[in-house]
């Protein structure tokens, strides 16, 4: 890990904190819909690097969301959770590809990138959404907030991923 991994993660997290709290936290589609925009950090972090560190990482990321945007510890335990899980809906995404030590994102199918980023914003939407509204008699209510701000955060989260995704040749 040289000194470009670390500027390149740091400048993504304080890039995805400041579009987060300043951009998509002040937009309301639709009276309720926020895009949450700042799991792309999990999307995009390096895929066989320091877990401990990513985990660490993690934290530190909705932590500062959640110290900007009034949610308690709700980011931080959304965030961490698809940190851990991260490497179970790798293998559900990729197979055994992601298994060899020369894996990287950027050389797997559109179809399997767009399956990933699905499953990351989905994970961290049913956990956001169930600590925040916490019954059970609103779970169409919950329901409700997962699909639309999950189709939000996606479609944006897609957009931010073809304008900021390195081309392949």
């Amino acid at each position: 890990m040289g000194n470009n991994f670390y500027l390149t993660n740091a400048a993504r997290f304080v890039l995805l904190v400041l579009a987060q709290v300043l951009v998509f936290n002040n937009l309301n589609f639709f009276g309720s819909i926020n895009p949450m925009v700042y799991v792309l950090f999990l999307y995009w972090y390096p895929i066989k690097e320091n877990r401990a560190y990513f985990l660490i990482m993690s934290f530190l990321l909705g932590l500062f969301i959640d110290l900007f945007s009034d949610t308690l510890a709700l980011n931080a335990a959304a965030t961490v959770t698809i940190a851990y899980l991260r490497p179970t809906i790798m293998r559900f995404c990729f197979g055994v590809n992601y298994e060899f030590q020369s894996f990287k994102l950027s050389n797997t199918t559109n179809v399997q990138q767009i399956t990933f980023l699905a499953l990351l914003i989905l994970i961290h939407h049913i956990i956001f959404f169930s600590l925040e509204i916490f019954s059970l008699s609103n779970l169409l209510l919950i329901l409700k907030k997962i699909l639309t701000t999950g189709l939000a955060t996606f479609i944006v989260c897609l957009l931010f991923r073809t304008l900021f995704s390195v081309r392949k040749n």
